[in-house]
């Protein structure tokens, strides 16, 4: 595949530049999905060796649908809003005739005979997918260690998070600007905090799951992970089939409802809470209004999702398990069999649990707007943490509760503790995507946190 010289010095930028200036760029000519596509394959395989983000590159069909949709755009056909956008897709959800490898060693990889329902979509509306990236093992443990940890853009001695770490290092990094991830307690939130990006876990249902490897049947949660609010809304109506239109960015007037429980925790760093406190100081200056929200049901919210978590995970592994116990690696081996020493009285009783966290959260909304948390109570750490039962709450502090409720939830950055960025989460009521959303345009328009990784 050739790249014009005339388009070498634009081409240059394109790893960072949004879907409506590609868009832009497509109609004037001044670029085709060809470059892209190019400079993305560039861009991969300068950056890979440090990143590990990406399980299959799938660098050669990838050109060849960039020139197919090159000559469509030439001939006046626009097939949709990701025409000749490429994107990553987690390695958990099936490609048509590539292999899907789980992030483990338990089986081969398995070569998918169709493409799952969100990535068929993502085909109609015109994108190129790019290739498959790392996780998490089955977005469970830890990364495998014959495939090792992806790493940061903003610091590769660092964790670019999990489960959906690929996903959000290739877009933190420009090989991509759109990728899908997968979150059933925070894997996309966490990663795009860690990364300094947007992460969106929409409401529970939104976007199909045929074709994706299931972690918890009742927990999981597709979604997309952008540099911006806007790139994030558009994948998410592609994904999800339906248009979420975004207006005017604001914040006057806004009731921002702060979770004492996040925001007040102990677990959070100097530098989370400074940003947070800061992020607040600017939110109030534009015209929102600053509550304070107190929701006793989160402080069990996450031993409530574990205690669901673990039983639906371990009977999906079930047979796996039986099958070849020594390919997992050992701590998602111990977290599914862990799973099997729950009795269903504990499920239940969590089941029971999550309807009340439901209701207390959804109440929370008669006196606010949406509700605000810090999105992980510290910046990347070095290697991907380990959750243990009875300790502090971790990464997931905030994020948990979403996935048992079902109620949309976005991280978005907010600020730098030193080289790494921050970031913070908001929530919006259940099936109240669009205007969460819009809501978090207004917030990132506030902010103005983003920042490129020096790479």
């Amino acid at each position: 595949m050739k790249v014009s010289e005339a388009r070498q010095v634009t081409m240059a930028a394109t790893g960072f530049m949004s879907i409506r200036q590609i868009r832009e760029a497509y109609r004037d000519g001044s670029l085709t999905p060809v470059d892209v596509v190019a400079e993305s394959l560039e861009r991969l395989e300068n950056l890979e060796p440090d990143l590990n983000a990406v399980a299959y590159a799938m660098g050669a069909s990838a050109a060849e649908e960039a020139e197919r949709l090159t000559v469509e755009l030439e001939t006046g056909n626009d097939l949709g809003p990701l025409h000749g956008i490429p994107v990553a897709i987690k390695d958990i959800i099936d490609i048509r005739n590539i292999p899907t490898g789980f992030g483990s060693r338990v089986r081969r990889p398995v070569i998918a005979g169709r493409d799952a329902e969100l990535v068929k979509r993502l085909r109609e509306a015109g994108a190129i997918i790019l290739g498959k990236t790392n996780l998490l093992e089955y977005a469970y443990g830890i990364a495998h260690p014959d495939i090792g940890q992806t790493n940061n853009p903003h610091d590769t001695g660092r964790t670019s998070g999990g489960s959906s770490g690929g996903s959000a290092a290739v877009v933190s990094a420009g090989i991509v600007p759109l990728a899908v991830g997968t979150d059933t307690g925070g894997s996309i939130r966490i990663p795009a905090a860690y990364c300094g990006i947007v992460g969106l876990k929409p409401s529970f249902g939104l976007v199909p799951l045929d074709g994706v490897f299931p972690l918890s049947w009742s927990l999981d949660h597709a979604g997309p992970i952008a540099r911006s609010v806007e790139d994030a809304a558009l994948m998410l109506s592609c994904l999800a089939g339906e248009p979420f239109p975004l207006t005017r960015p604001s914040v006057e007037g806004l009731r921002i409802g702060v979770v004492r429980y996040h925001a007040e925790s102990p677990e959070l760093t100097p530098a989370v809470a400074r940003s947070f406190r800061e992020a607040l100081s600017r939110l109030e200056a534009r015209g929102a209004i600053i509550h304070s929200i107190d929701i006793p049901e989160l402080a069990s919210a996450n031993v409530a999702l574990r205690q669901v978590l673990l039983p639906e995970a371990s009977l999906i592994h079930a047979q796996l398990l039986a099958e070849n116990p020594g390919g997992y690696a050992p701590r998602t081996r111990s977290q599914i069999e862990a799973g099997f020493t729950l009795t269903a009285v504990d499920y239940l009783r969590a089941q029971d649990f999550r309807q009340k966290l439901r209701r207390a959260v959804e109440d929370s909304f008669l006196d606010v707007d949406v509700l605000l948390s810090p999105s992980v109570p510290f910046a990347a750490p070095i290697e991907d943490p380990e959750f243990v039962e009875g300790e502090l709450e971790g990464e997931m502090l905030s994020s948990g509760f979403a996935n048992m409720t079902g109620q949309p939830s976005i991280s978005l950055p907010c600020g730098m503790d030193g080289h790494l960025p921050v970031g913070l989460q908001l929530t919006g009521a259940l099936g109240g995507d669009q205007r969460l959303l819009q809501i978090a345009l207004g917030v990132e328009d506030a902010l103005e946190a983003y920042r490129r990784p020096d790479l």
